[in-house]
Parts: structure tokens; C-alpha cells; sequence
């Protein structure tokens, strides 16, 4: 049973998110506040509740946009705190779910705020909630978070193929499909260095072990990934062709 804060500096909203918490039967209590000073008090309070004390906080269901602190800087506040409570972005926008994954938030839902929507944000919050006495193995880097229609999903990193540069954006291609994020591709190669992602073009990064075949054909280079041909640039050909040496001398 999960007791929840939910914060919005405008009424109507936050009273219509009062009521559908209340109304899952996985919520103990669901307690308002009215802004980012109002909601940090009360977490300040409760951050050393025992697990059965109704003035304790499992989670609390945050808005982006408020009159002076936002919900990204309370949950940047929150990432300080020993024990802090679980986090899921409710908002109008968006452009924030790259802030929110990257400040390990549970769930990403959009308003118009849907029952069922909501629903699955409560069961992803007593999941993580239930496994707090157990081990936890961190996995909120291993995922990126992609809207489709109206929904925020995210997407496992070792399901991405490459990425494609389109402006200030990068789509994603999987397997099944592909994904449009409001992030710079430079962006993307900075976090997924390490997990094996390589630049070979100004406009492309790569997954190296999604490579099926490297391709030379009158001083040109390309690599084939599943049914994609992309160039490789000349600047980055010798660094690729190295790397994929050192793979198959494992």
C-alpha cells in the first residue's frame, strides 16, 4: 500500500489527480501540496517514517512546470536525500522525459492525465516499492525514454541499432521500428561510449556489435546493419576499422 504526495501548483489539476490516486486500491493515502517549497517540507519530514507510519512518502507524482522552484529541481534536491521517495513526472510537456530519466524517475505521464495510464505509473511505483528490501540492480541508464503517441515508453539501450542525427534530434532504430528523442546525437555518444556505441559519421552512431558487415569499395567505407547501409566518414574509418579488428581477435 503506497503513500503518495502529489504536487501542483494548480488546483483543479491537482484536486483530478487527488481523486484518481485515491481511487487505486494499491494507494494507502495520496496527500497534496501546492508547490515545491510545500512539497520539500513535507518530504523533509517524512524521509525517516518507519515503513508503516501513514506520515512516511513512497513516492511522490511531481509536476514540471510550478511558480518558482520546478519539478526538475525538487527531484535534483530529492537525488541528495539518504533514503528519498520515488519519483513520476506528471506534466503537460513532453520535452523534459531525457531530465526525467536522467534523474531516475519511475514513469513520464503526460496530461491530460488517463486512468489507465495512471495505473500502470501506480503498478511500476509498488513494484519498485516491494523490491526495496531486496538487492536492487540499477537500471535506469540501460533505458531511454521515447513518446508514442501521447505515451512515454522507454525503449531498452541494447535494443538500439544505431542512431540517426536530424538536427537537435536523434532517431532511434531498432529492429521494430524506430524512435524520434529530443536529444544531440554528440549527446548520445558521450553516455553510450561505454556500452559499446561508435561514431562513424557526423550524422550516424553505431553499435558495434549490430555491425554484420564492413564494406570497401573504391576508398569508400560502409557498414551494413541489418538492412541499413550507412557511410562511414573518412575521419572516423581508421578508429572503426581498428575497433572491429580488436573484436574478432578476442
Amino acid at each position: 500500500m503506497l503513500r503518495v504526495l502529489a504536487v501542483d501548483d494548480e488546483e483543479p489539476a491537482l484536486e483530478e489527480l487527488l481523486y484518481l490516486l485515491r481511487a487505486d486500491p494499491r494507494i494507502r493515502s495520496a496527500d497534496g501540496a501546492s508547490g515545491a517549497t510545500e512539497a520539500l517540507r513535507r518530504i523533509g519530514g517524512a524521509v525517516d517514517a518507519a515503513p508503516d507510519d501513514p506520515a512516511g512518502i513512497d513516492v511522490v507524482f511531481l509536476d514540471i512546470h510550478m511558480a518558482g522552484l520546478t519539478g526538475l529541481d525538487v527531484a535534483q534536491l530529492l537525488a541528495g536525500f539518504a533514503a528519498p521517495p520515488l519519483i513520476v513526472f506528471v506534466t503537460a510537456h513532453e520535452g523534459f522525459a531525457v531530465q526525467a530519466f536522467d534523474l531516475k524517475a519511475v514513469d513520464y505521464v503526460l496530461k491530460p492525465v488517463r486512468r489507465e495510464r495512471l495505473a500502470e505509473a501506480v503498478r511500476r511505483v509498488a513494484e519498485q516499492v516491494g523490491d526495496r528490501s531486496a538487492p536492487v540492480l540499477d537500471t535506469s541508464h540501460d533505458q531511454i525514454p521515447v513518446e508514442l503517441g501521447g505515451v512515454i515508453r522507454f525503449v531498452p539501450i541494447d535494443e538500439i541499432a544505431y542512431a540517426e542525427a536530424q538536427g537537435d534530434y536523434a532517431r532511434l532504430h531498432t529492429a521494430t521500428g524506430s524512435h524520434l528523442v529530443r536529444v544531440p546525437l554528440t549527446t548520445l555518444e558521450e553516455r553510450w561510449r561505454s556500452r559499446g556505441f561508435v561514431r562513424i559519421h557526423r550524422r550516424h552512431l553505431v553499435a558495434l556489435g549490430r555491425i554484420d558487415e564492413l564494406r570497401l569499395d573504391a576508398g569508400s567505407m560502409t557498414v551494413r546493419i541489418g538492412t541499413a547501409e550507412l557511410a562511414v566518414s573518412r575521419r572516423h574509418s581508421r578508429a572503426l576499422r581498428d575497433l572491429l579488428m580488436r573484436r574478432t581477435s578476442r
